[in-house]
């Protein structure tokens, strides 16, 4: 498997709940209340900006945005060590889910992390 990267699709700001009922399983409830204050009415992140493709608060965004190894690890009990590929394979389901499987985003992904 290819190195993992931000490919800057947003499908990850995609945070309709509907799409992900485990967020109680993961979040603590404070981080699922400031979850659930950042979905707009179209199930996207108030703060993506869909032309840039670029998150308006990236610097402070929360905890639960952050592709980081003790992030991962304290949330999803991922070892760093397991961390790209579970990264990767994230972002595919995210991207999928969002733009489907055959998508322009999807083959973009792919090729920039080498799947």
């Amino acid at each position: 498997m290819g190195r993992w990267q931000c490919t800057k699709c947003g499908a990850c700001c995609h945070l309709d709940p509907g799409d992900r009922p485990d967020l109680d399983q993961y979040l603590e409830p404070e981080e699922l209340a400031l979850y659930l204050s950042l979905v707009g009415e179209d199930g996207w992140c108030v703060h993506y900006d869909h032309e840039s493709r670029e998150c308006q608060i990236y610097a402070d965004r929360p905890r639960f945005c952050r592709v980081e190894a003790e992030v991962f690890q304290d949330l999803y009990g991922v070892e760093p060590e397991e961390l790209n590929d579970f990264a990767i394979e994230c972002c595919r389901q995210q991207i999928e889910g969002v733009y489907g499987d055959r998508s322009l985003e999807m083959l973009r992904f792919d090729r920039e992390v080498g799947v």
